[in-house]
């Protein structure tokens, strides 16, 4: 009873304790705060296409070089995943959330008094995308702990906080810019972005504790070592042997030293119950970040997948506001087609949440179709020619990203590709992986403009990016089932090699059948 007290006392102060996934309670004060939280990260990311013009102007830079600054920052966010991880595990995911927060606001204060390229590139490329990667990844996580049944379609709404944001954002923030300028406004975003320190605040830890405690173990225990006992005593039970304390089987028939026998067996008996005790809760479990799922062949496609999905997410909210503005659509109609795109990535995230939500689906199966109909929607942007056409492109480019975005993270927690166990060690893995993409995809598509003197290249781009996506995606599940089968060979391997020490266990039954006659004999004689 003493280890059991042991296993019950938490090192954690404020968390909540619960015996199941609660799929619900504080959780839902957690997707709240995810969801403000994708709406002054993602959302500022997806609506910075607005200073682009404004940049290039003030700055005489090309493309690229202006696109440098959302991909180094994406790039520093993505690429410090698992600083992110180790750091949650460490100090919490609370102190982290605010700790970003306090990062992404002091770089895009500082940003609004920047006087070349490179001082964009430093404050909100490398210090706000660092606090980018601290707030995003340990909400989203903690947030996939709270619920289970729940988990794609809460998690589905609450991201759809950034597509709020762009809708909101992005006509406010060009109208702001006309009133006060593009550095002032780029100062407020900065101040609004200190909500994240609050939302960081709210993010409470989750302990899942199972009733392993009702163990009426160890009395039924007790109770069936004094009955085995009393029968070695009087040498008339087998059933002592099947308990596999090992006593009859020593050369101690003489009478007189069967009253020696249970006390040198109740020893043991008290040894093997601590024993018992002190490995069925698997305490210390500490690993700050688990390396151990690159082993897994299904996470290294999935990890692929999100390499090159990435070159899809950002360049055409980065340049759908440019290609606009090249077709000779004026500026306001060119925030409501972003705003439109957000407002379509509102209703994707939510239908994907909902078909997600479905009990009999195989979930990467649904991701798959999701990507090729996100490729095709790519591919369309090249073939709009005016403001409808344009539009009708955005919004269904809109919806199928919501589809993929909302979905892409929270499937790690899926069985087909890690599971619940290795959520946060996975996560930070696999958008460490990404960074490289979000590093070169949005400099890539500036290039090919660049070259090519035509917007549309860039989205040709992306589209293969997300081609290339969506065969390693079709590789998920394929290879979890080549990697089970596997892992069953070597079960059966073992098995096979197994049976050779089991085997003189019924011949030791045989031989204590046969001693335990030749006992009786003794005593007849």
């Amino acid at each position: 009873s003493k280890m059991t007290v042991k296993a019950v006392k938490m090192p954690c102060t404020s968390a909540n304790v619960y015996t199941k996934v609660p799929d619900g309670g504080w959780g839902w004060t957690v997707a709240f705060a995810f969801f403000v939280v994708e709406a002054l990260t993602y959302g500022i990311l997806k609506s910075f296409g607005v200073f682009f013009n404004d940049l290039m102007e003030s700055f005489d830079e090309t493309n690229s070089r202006i696109s440098w600054i959302l991909s180094i920052c994406v790039f520093v966010q993505t690429f410090t995943a698992p600083l992110s991880t180790v750091l949650s595990n460490r100090f919490g995911h609370r102190l982290v959330v605010m700790a970003g927060g306090l990062l992404i606001s002091t770089g895009m204060v500082i940003a609004s008094f920047a006087r070349s390229v490179v001082d964009m590139y430093v404050t909100i490329g490398v210090i706000s995308g660092l606090g980018y990667c601290l707030s995003f990844l340990p909400t989203v996580t903690i947030l996939s702990q709270y619920f289970d049944k729940r988990r794609s379609l809460v998690t589905a709404v609450a991201s759809t906080g950034e597509c709020f944001a762009v809708f909101s954002f992005a006509p406010a923030i060009t109208a702001l810019k006309e009133q006060i300028g593009w550095r002032y406004s780029l100062l407020s975003v900065g101040v609004l972005q200190l909500g994240i320190t609050v939302c960081g605040s709210l993010l409470r830890p989750i302990v899942i504790k199972e009733q392993e405690e009702v163990k009426a173990q160890p009395p039924e225990e007790s109770t069936e070592t004094k009955y085995m006992l009393e029968n070695e005593q009087t040498c008339t039970s087998i059933e002592s042997i099947d308990s596999g304390v090992e006593i009859t089987t020593s050369p101690s028939n003489v009478p007189g030293k069967t009253k020696a026998e249970p006390k040198s067996e109740e020893p043991k008996q008290h040894r093997q119950i601590p024993v018992e005790n002190n490995s069925t809760p698997p305490e210390p479990k500490n690993k700050l970040l688990d390396f151990s799922v690159m082993r897994d062949y299904s996470f290294i496609c999935y990890a692929f997948f999100g390499l090159f999905a990435t070159l899809g997410f950002f360049a055409p909210s980065l340049y759908i506001i440019p290609l606009s503005l090249s077709l000779g659509i004026g500026k306001d109609h060119s925030a409501y087609i972003l705003s439109a795109m957000a407002i379509a990535e509102v209703f994707g995230r939510i239908f994907a949440g909902w078909v997600l939500n479905k009990k009999p689906i195989r979930k990467v199966y649904i991701e798959l179709i999701c990507v090729i109909l996100l490729s095709v929607a790519l591919f369309a942007f090249p073939f709009a020619s005016e403001f409808w056409g344009l539009m009708t492109c955005s919004v269904y480019f809109g919806f199928m990203l919501g589809t993929v975005a909302g979905t892409h993270i929270p499937l790690l927690a899926e069985d087909d590709v890690v599971g619940i166990e290795k959520m946060s060690s996975a996560a930070g893995v696999y958008v460490f992986i990404q960074s490289f993409a979000g590093l070169a995809g949005p400099p890539l598509a500036g290039v090919l403009v660049d070259m090519t003197k035509n917007y549309s290249s860039a989205f040709y781009s992306c589209a293969a990016g997300m081609v290339l996506g969506a065969v390693f995606l079709s590789l998920v599940r394929p290879c979890k089932t080549g990697l089970c089968q596997q892992q069953q060979q070597r079960v059966e391997e073992e098995s096979t090699a197994g049976p050779a020490p089991e085997l003189p266990e019924d011949f030791i039954d045989m031989d204590i059948g046969k001693a335990e006659n030749s006992g009786k004999g003794s005593d007849s004689v």
